[in-house]
């Protein structure tokens, strides 16, 4: 959340970014109840004031006289304290429905036509045969199995099976060494299941609760993405500068309702209420942040590139980059079959807005004052649509599909997915 103190200074910029972000932010009535908690707290600092006085008077004189008074001022800073309490639980309600700001470099925008593309790696792979989708050429593998996971679950879930469950196990094993072993990242297995702060600590809660699975009887949520947990490793702690920065990757299904998806990807392997996901997470100082983000963008486009698949880095414009996100680039990956780009990635910084709502702090120097961190994350990558790429990338004219290079020693050097051809 962004502190109240930049509300009060800058309350246009707010408005604006609120706007520009497409988010119907109620920062007028949060500054009004702010104003009303100031004075309220105003009130009952100097009725107890008031009262101390009367108090020490009694204490010097004994006074029976002042006794009246005594009570009288006590119950009023008591009641007048219970109000400004209220107040600031209203206020703090508000503050978490107030959307990030943004850095000045995000284009200005408001679909997702609005989006930059930044760079492109590669060229769109040519066929000498009309290129298949990838939940044909998976069916036809016997791979992929949608009819019998509705059987079982319902609409967007999948079963993979064979060939199919070991490509997207080998893709899980090449992210997770290619980030640990080369990137420098500290590998996490986190739970799966969280609780309500932690989903307020990232921004999920309260906004976008619909979207989230929750345990019915219980204060649990199954994640939407491995951000939750790890971004939430450290919440409530005190690190130290020497500490950072803090770079942890973790492999997680991922569980999302996709209520506001209908009619969406609804064919395939792409829009899931399951998923794997390979995510990144960085705590970083605030003069950092920035480049950070381009480093861990440069990070997830290295499996891209390793995996040899044809992608565009897009800068995400206002109104398509997200409640929390100060910046944010997306990765699209091609995908011949479908004739378009399928999103594998979305690298954001958050500046130090879910660093105050999970309270991460850090100390720069001893005897220093606490500064909030920034976080960051991005997948690197969703197993659903980079497997989807692949599919559809190497798939050859008689309906197998060749296994990229990079992930053949995770398959035993098996390089063909040829399933029950």
């Amino acid at each position: 959340m962004l502190a109240m103190e930049f509300i009060r200074a800058h309350p246009d910029q707010v408005r604006r970014a609120a706007a520009l972000k497409g988010e119907d932010a109620p920062v007028d009535q949060l500054l009004e109840v702010d104003r009303r908690w100031r004075e309220m707290t105003a009130a009952a600092e100097t009725s107890r004031a008031e009262q101390n006085a009367v108090s020490k008077q009694f204490g010097s004189s004994r006074d029976q006289t002042l006794l009246p008074r005594m009570r009288e001022l006590s119950a009023q800073a008591k009641a007048l304290m219970a109000q400004a309490e209220e107040l600031a639980r209203q206020r703090d309600e508000l503050l978490l429905q107030i959307p990030n700001v943004f850095h000045e470099s995000v284009p200005i925008g408001e679909t997702a036509d609005d989006n930059v593309v930044v760079r492109e790696w590669g060229t769109q792979p040519r066929f000498e045969f009309t290129p298949r989708t990838h939940y044909d050429i998976g069916e036809a593998l016997g791979i992929m199995d949608f009819e019998r996971a509705a059987r079982v679950a319902g609409s967007r879930f999948a079963f993979l099976k064979g060939e199919g469950a070991r490509l997207e196990r080998a893709m899980v094993q090449f992210m997770l060494d290619l980030h640990t072993r080369e990137h420098g990242y500290t590998e996490v297995l986190a739970p799966f299941l969280v609780n309500t702060a932690a989903m307020v600590g990232t921004g999920q809660l309260p906004k976008f609760g619909a979207d989230a699975f929750k345990v019915v009887g219980r204060d649990l949520w199954l994640i939407p993405t491995a951000e939750v947990p790890v971004t939430n490793l450290h919440r409530e702690e005190m690190l130290d500068a020497a500490q950072l920065p803090l770079n942890y990757v973790a492999y997680s299904p991922c569980f999302r309702s996709e209520a506001g998806s209908a009619g969406k990807d609804t064919r395939g392997y792409i829009r899931l209420h399951q998923f794997s996901k390979v995510e990144l997470v960085k705590l970083v100082e605030p003069d950092a942040s920035l480049a950070a983000l381009e480093e861990l963008t440069g990070q997830a486009e290295e499996v891209l590139r390793r995996l040899g698949l044809h992608y565009r880095v897009l800068s995400m414009c206002t109104g398509d980059m997200g409640f929390g996100q100060y910046k944010k680039y997306d990765l699209e990956a091609w995908a011949p079959g479908l004739g378009r780009y399928l999103e594998v990635s979305s690298c954001s910084v958050f500046s130090d807005f879910q660093a105050r709502r999970a309270n991460l702090r850090y100390r720069p120097g001893p005897g220093e004052p606490p500064r909030y961190l920034h976080t960051l994350n991005g997948s690197a990558l969703a197993l659903t649509r980079t497997l989807d790429c692949v599919l559809e990338t190497y798939q050859q004219p008689d309906g197998s599909v060749t296994v990229p290079d990079a992930l053949r020693p995770y398959l035993l050097g098996l390089d063909c997915l040829r399933g029950s051809l």
